[in-house]
């Protein structure tokens, strides 16, 4: 009897080991499947996210009566490149370093005329101490630590420029900030020509116009408008993009960008 009892005894304990065998097998299976669907379900997000800014890599284009004509695709290469915010306020810090030459000079006491003789005997005078009238103490004399020319400019090198223009144009592209315009050759050199195609285009705020080339009929009609400015694309830089609001391209000027 006692023998028996022992096997019954046994018996369930096997079972249960089978039932948690099962049950490890099922949870494996389990978060196998949540795992390939977790990566399936990425790799479905990145590719909407690539086609989304794939299609967001383009730009209204209107004519010179404001007439729209559709879409045009924006080089992805220079308008869908990475943003980086440090390298652009690097690149405009050294666009202002570089603006205007250092050229104040103040006259320090050995520069500053006369002063060549001690002005008053050293005791007796219940004065104080001086040996000459163009001291920095004294008025008329020399500057103490004043400004000079200074020649030395902050440098940018060809490869970080580039990447902030790219910047700067992929976080205008990215806003939804450019536009392009067909045939602005043809537009009449009269500011009122071209104030009314910016009030057609509903353009508001600092504009920035990108040509191809110097054409003098647009500077004529756009050079007496406060808030707009020219720009050829040869020349364009992260600073001009970033300090204003609107872009607006010469349809041919895009080419540039290829």
């Amino acid at each position: 009897m006692p023998k028996t009892r022992e096997k019954d005894k046994k018996a369930p304990k096997k079972a249960q080991s089978v039932k948690k065998s099962q049950r490890s097998t099922t949870h494996a299976v389990t978060a196998q499947v949540t795992k390939t669907k977790e990566v399936a379900f990425k790799k479905t997000t990145k590719k909407a996210q690539v086609q989304g800014e794939s299609s967001r890599l383009s730009a209204p284009v209107f004519d010179i009566s404001g007439r729209r004509l559709g879409q045009v695709a924006l080089p992805k290469e220079t308008f869908g490149g990475k943003i980086n915010e440090e390298l652009m306020a690097q690149a405009i810090r050294v666009y202002f370093a570089n603006r205007h030459p250092k050229m104040a000079s103040a006259k320090t006491r050995s520069e500053v005329r006369g002063g060549g003789r001690k002005p008053h005997r050293q005791k007796g005078t219940g004065r104080a101490r001086a040996g000459a009238i163009r001291s920095p103490l004294w008025v008329g004399g020399g500057i103490t630590f004043g400004p000079k020319p200074n020649d030395k400019k902050l440098k940018l090198s060809k490869k970080m420029k580039k990447r902030a223009l790219v910047a700067a144009l992929s976080q205008k592209a990215k806003v939804g900030e450019i536009l392009v315009v067909s045939n602005l050759e043809k537009l009449a050199p009269k500011t009122k020509m071209a104030v009314g195609l910016l009030k057609k285009l509903k353009v508001d705020g600092k504009t920035l116009l990108v040509l191809e080339q110097n054409k003098e009929n647009i500077k004529l009609a756009v050079r007496n408008i406060p808030d707009i400015n020219i720009d050829l694309a040869e020349s364009l830089n992260a600073y001009e993009v970033l300090s204003h609001k609107n872009l607006m391209f010469e349809k041919v000027a895009i080419s540039k960008f290829k």
